[in-house]
């Protein structure tokens, strides 16, 4: 059993990973930490955990703890899953696991040095619709494909979360763009050459609220967009010359919809429906991690995988900033 020690009682951690921890059957939380030893124990005690601790350098020091789930303000990503590794621990890091792509070298070369696992927490790469997906394009399901599209907006103008405070890492394109690239790089095995878009933001916060992206990957393009003031939606949908794939609830499934991946057969006039009730995406993410520091079993999204998926991010936030193609 992996013993987890959670650093934050970010709402990400309550809400989606604390209790899919409780569910894994190859690991347990054993602590808390938070800059308030209070709400530490308070969240500690809510989720059976033993031990809370009132910073987040003593939970790195206890040997209670195997591996830490990082939930901090993005901002802080690089530091604190440094600071980890260092200290013995496997870590499993919200994503964006950093703000730059060049950003993600000293966690490779911590993670060869010490041993450790990092790991960026994309949840999705871990559910099997997206197995799926890449399964049918793979095949020639949809004949050839050519073009990705998608798209994944909320909407939130609360002056103090974190998305709407540039100091903390926050904006569009971080905390669910990143989501369109991953998931399109991921179901076809390609990475993008070059990419133009527009990129808008918010004059009261500095943060970006709205992007509208297309990108060359040779073989296809992807169109996407993302915002935070806009109406709760997300999709993607992959299109080629004999058919169609559409996932309906792409990054959340279940809070924004039922997973399901729909196959559009337009040379034998067909479609066909492959549903995954049940599938909680968040507990398959940490049996997996558990699987690859106890065993050294699986596969896990690297932070090779993880700059790549950056390097995207980098050159949208580039393109934004000019009329034309930014190169990748």
């Amino acid at each position: 059993m992996i013993r987890w020690g959670v650093l934050s009682t970010a709402s990400i951690a309550r809400n989606q990973l604390l209790p899919a921890m409780q569910d894994a059957q190859n690991g347990v939380v054993t602590a808390i930490a938070s800059r308030d030893l209070e709400r530490a124990r308070k969240v500690a005690d809510r989720f059976g955990a033993p031990h809370a601790f009132g910073s987040y350098d003593e939970l790195l020091v206890s040997d209670t703890v195997d591996a830490v789930y990082i939930p901090l303000p993005t901002s802080q990503h690089v530091e604190w899953s440094l600071k980890a590794a260092q200290a013995g621990k496997h870590v499993l890091c919200e994503k964006p696991i950093a703000l730059k792509a060049d950003e993600i070298d000293a966690l490779i070369a911590e993670r060869d040095q010490s041993g450790k696992i990092i790991s960026e927490a994309f949840m999705v790469s871990y559910h099997p619709q997206w197995a799926k997906v890449r399964e049918l394009i793979e095949s020639g399901a949809i004949g050839r494909l050519r073009h990705v599209s998608g798209m994944f907006t909320y909407f939130n103008t609360d002056p103090d979360n974190m998305r709407n405070r540039p100091e903390l890492g926050g904006g569009g394109l971080p905390d669910i763009g990143v989501y369109p690239t991953v998931t399109a790089r991921l179901s076809t095995g390609r990475e993008p050459v070059k990419v133009r878009a527009t990129v808008e933001r918010d004059p009261r916060f500095g943060t970006d609220t709205y992007a509208n992206v297309t990108a060359d990957f040779g073989e296809f393009d992807l169109s996407f967009y993302c915002s935070t003031q806009m109406a709760l939606r997300q999709e993607m949908l992959f299109h080629g010359e004999k058919g169609s794939i559409e996932i309906t609830a792409p990054f959340n499934a279940g809070d924004y919809g039922h997973a399901f991946v729909t196959w559009h057969d337009q040379a034998r006039d067909r479609s066909e429906i492959f549903r995954f009730a049940g599938v909680r995406q968040y507990r398959n993410m940490l049996e997996a991690f558990a699987s690859a520091a106890l065993n050294a079993e699986g596969e896990l999204f690297s932070l090779e995988n993880s700059k790549a998926n950056q390097k995207f991010i980098d050159a949208v936030y580039r393109a934004g900033e000019h009329d034309g193609w930014e190169e990748i």
